[in-house]
């Protein structure tokens, strides 16, 4: 595991603790030797995990689609900048690029690209392990949906399994190096029509 993709948000949040958590994150991938993939931004807690890796020796890969660089939210003190033509090569990109997910704080495209990341696993066309850094209990509200989507028969309890989740980005890191979930594959199917 060296290239871990984070997803998280462009805006840092009302409370302090979610910076501050983004920056610890940054150190601690710097401090062991992993790379940052994550989308290229400048602001919000994206800006702040890269900041941290860069201020600490380690290495930030942005993948940014082009219609994202008039807004001038680009990172300009990467290791390495990849345009994209569209979201969704950015995203197959990172995907590519990556031995494991972390998801931060964040709002719809934090969202978006945890569960379609989570849904490639579930198809089978990734293995790399998935976690959540449940900063302040942020993602408390989620991991209550998600159980109810597997009480109510519409997600399978194996394919929940495969989301790792801690509120200390050492320990989950260490999770998703000795992550064994497997899921259940297409074809196994909860019900049908």
């Amino acid at each position: 595991m060296k290239n871990i993709l984070i997803y998280c948000g462009s805006s840092a949040g009302h409370n302090e603790v979610y910076r501050n958590t983004a920056t610890e994150v940054g150190k601690t991938l710097a401090n062991q030797g992993l790379r940052l993939v994550y989308g290229g931004g400048s602001v919000g807690l994206m800006g702040t995990v890269a900041d941290a890796i860069l201020a600490n020796g380690g290495e930030a890969i942005g993948v940014i689609p082009s219609f994202m660089e008039p807004w001038e939210v680009q990172h300009k003190g990467l290791t390495e900048c990849i345009v994209t033509d569209t979201m969704h090569t950015r995203k197959q990109l990172m995907a590519e690029k990556s031995d494991a997910v972390i998801a931060l704080p964040g709002g719809w495209g934090t969202l978006d690209e945890l569960f379609e990341i989570l849904t490639w696993r579930q198809l089978g066309l990734h293995q790399m392990p998935v976690g959540v850094l449940n900063t302040n209990g942020f993602y408390n509200p989620m991991l209550v949906m998600l159980s109810k989507m597997v009480s109510e028969g519409f997600l399978k309890e194996a394919n929940l399994d495969m989301l790792i989740v801690d509120d200390n980005i050492e320990s989950l890191l260490e999770k998703l190096r000795n992550d064994v979930s497997e899921g259940e594959l297409v074809g196994k199917w909860i019900g049908r029509a």
